[in-house]
């Protein structure tokens, strides 16, 4: 029977390793470990695991019991050896290249005197944040030298590696298909993101195979040669079995992929483009997007108000395979942290910060998680952030409206959108409140006398000192959170003039803020490029834009958003589904998560208005 041995040592023994090597044992043929942080850091107290499963048979070793302990809610191993005398040891191997090579003898502990068992310390078993895919298993020393099965060597989705392409849902070809001596050679992928390659119109004795790699096709070193196999005798064509190009287990999203073959005359070969499958539109932005984020961490590095944002846009797609993304990013980013570490301002705790309007922009991402999941953390920490900003409301200088910083220096258009907004979410989610009904009302009512609108029914950047619109720029995410600000200020007071207004802003937008029906800053015209701030401006716009158009149903406005949609995986897109600054794509066209969440934030739907 296995038996647990957490339950067998005793506490003091938790963090037990000995650095002594037992004679005998070899080291591993692979590099020295560098350590790997995902959830946590390599070496942590398996005391502290969230969950204890044994996913592999445990290891008779001259009688001792050598077992593998996985905590998949952790995204990490531990190895005990039990059942044995002094000097006994364990370790865990772990190998980043499907268990060709490994990083030998990690956590290495030996059986001290009067004990009978001993344990590991806990090690990731795959490398999110260095987009690399893991095996673990137990060894142990005991007179010989045994080890457990690799963990995981088989990566499953919605279906598992090496399901026959027979079983495929669907059958489509992202990028062109490669020839070599007058065979095609093909990558196939279905709507599941299972992936196979095929061969047609060669020999006898030529191969096929699939490389898959988990850093956009730089490195494959776990993915190299799958399910490679030969045209047989009398055929002309041969296709691989499937495999998966997700691996949730290990947080590993959007797996790049590529069909290979080889020619029986000669060794040479050719491949296909590296390509993401794209099941559907707003799925493949998103993986891509995931892509950049950092879960140690906690968040997209390296932007404090861009992963607010982000963070919200990755809400509204609605999936709630990310929702551990949600509460990572909250308890990673709820404490304070010092002028550098996620911006140039300190941020105070509680998300708070100097810039009124970053503290802003997590407060609507809050608002977003809670309707996303019903966690009352998300909606209190919202209440907080929404108090805060309150505190920057003036009606002493021109007649209201929050300040843009704590210095007040200037009232703009993207703190006041922001506010309206957020006091209308909150009160929409306060059961019996009042207080921010009221704010509501009045912050609407000054937001459309205030003079940020132009004569165009464009919003401007902000206002002058003398409470004037300044002329400035015209950016589309404050036209959409002026548009956003007025519908969920319309939901809360069933003031029907404040939709009316978001409706003019939105026709306004429609001809004033596109090219050829196609939304556009002014930083992408020409030559120009967008800075890091202003590539994330179009997504926000298509968040609010979504929200009216669901609000009134009206068609042109669901045209508008689809005409967006369809341009951006028309023309703006590459074979990895990572999507760029131009939506109507163009040269230059930087890409980066922010243009990426920009993107996904126009390919999404509308965000959910209440739990």
């Amino acid at each position: 029977m296995r038996r647990n041995p957490l339950g067998r040592l005793a506490a003091a023994l938790a963090g037990l390793v000995l650095l002594c090597v037992v004679p005998g044992v070899r080291a591993a043929p692979a590099a020295a470990a560098s350590q790997v942080c995902f959830l946590s850091c390599d070496t942590l107290d398996p005391s502290r695991a969230a969950q204890e499963t044994f996913p592999v048979p445990q290891k008779n070793l001259n009688g001792r019991e050598l077992v593998l302990h996985v905590s998949d809610a952790d995204g990490m191993a531990w190895g005990s050896i039990d059942d044995g005398t002094t000097g006994d040891a364990v370790w865990l191997d772990r190998s980043w290249d499907g268990g060709q090579t490994w990083e030998g003898l990690l956590g290495k502990a030996s059986i001290p005197s009067t004990w009978t068992g001993t344990r590991t310390l806990m090690y990731n078993i795959s490398d999110p944040r260095g987009h690399r895919r893991g095996l673990i298993r137990a060894c142990g020393d005991a007179g010989a030298v045994a080890c457990t099965d690799w963990v995981y060597p088989t990566v499953c989705d919605v279906r598992c590696d090496r399901t026959d392409a027979g079983q495929a849902n669907g059958d489509s070809r992202p990028v062109p298909a490669t020839t070599l001596s007058g065979r095609v050679i093909r990558l196939h992928v279905d709507q599941n993101g299972m992936a196979w390659a095929s061969t047609e119109a060669g020999a006898p004795g030529d191969e096929v195979w699939l490389d898959r790699s988990w850093d956009g096709g730089a490195t494959w070193p776990d993915g190299s040669s799958l399910g490679r196999l030969s045209v047989a005798s009398g055929a002309t064509g041969a296709r691989t079995t499937m495999f998966a190009t997700r691996d949730p287990r290990g947080r590993l999203y959007g797996g790049a992929v590529r069909a290979c073959g080889r020619a029986v005359s000669g060794q040479n070969g050719s491949c296909t483009a590296w390509a993401r499958p794209a099941p559907s539109r707003a799925p493949a932005a998103a993986d891509a997007l995931m892509y950049s984020y950092d879960p140690y961490a906690g968040w997209w590095p390296s932007s404090w108000w861009n992963s607010a944002a982000t963070l919200t846009t990755l809400i509204d797609h609605g999936d709630h395979q990310y929702d551990w993304v949600i509460a990572r990013t909250f308890d990673q980013n709820k404490g304070a942290f010092a002028a550098g570490q996620r911006g140039t301002d300190p941020i105070e705790g509680n998300f708070v910060s100097r810039a009124i309007d970053d503290s802003a922009w997590w407060g609507l991402a809050w608002v977003a998680a809670y309707d996303h999941t019903g966690d009352q953390r998300y909606l209190a920490m919202a209440t907080t952030i929404a108090n805060y900003v309150n505190q920057y409301w003036d009606p002493g200088t021109c007649g209201g409206g929050v300040w843009w910083d704590r210095e007040r220096t200037y009232k703009n258009a993207v703190t006041s959108g922001l506010y309206l907004r957020l006091a209308a979410s909150i009160h929409r989610r306060t059961p019996g409140d009042t207080v921010w009904l009221q704010r509501t009302r009045t912050a609407a009512t000054w937001y459309l006398n205030s003079g940020l609108i132009n004569s165009a029914n464009l919003v401007n950047d902000g206002l002058t000192q003398d409470c004037r619109n300044n002329g400035q720029t015209v950016w589309t995410y404050n036209q959409g959170l002026a548009i956003g600000g007025l519908v969920e200020a319309w939901r809360a007071t069933g003031d029907a003039s404040l939709l009316a207004a978001a409706r003019r802003l939105a026709d306004a937008a429609m001809t004033g803020l596109t090219q050829n029906g196609i939304l556009a800053e002014s930083c992408d015209v020409g030559q120009s490029t967008c800075d890091d701030n202003q590539k994330q401006f179009k997504g926000i716009f298509s968040r609010y834009f979504a929200d009216l158009a669901a609000a009134t149903g009206g068609s042109a406005y669901q045209s508008f958003a689809q005409r967006q949609a369809d341009s951006i995986w028309a023309a703006d897109r590459d074979p990895l589904n990572r999507i760029g600054q131009r939506w109507a794509g163009g040269s230059p066209n930087p890409s980066d998560w922010r243009t990426q969440a920009s993107g996904l934030g126009a390919l999404t739907g509308p965000p959910r208005t209440g739990p």
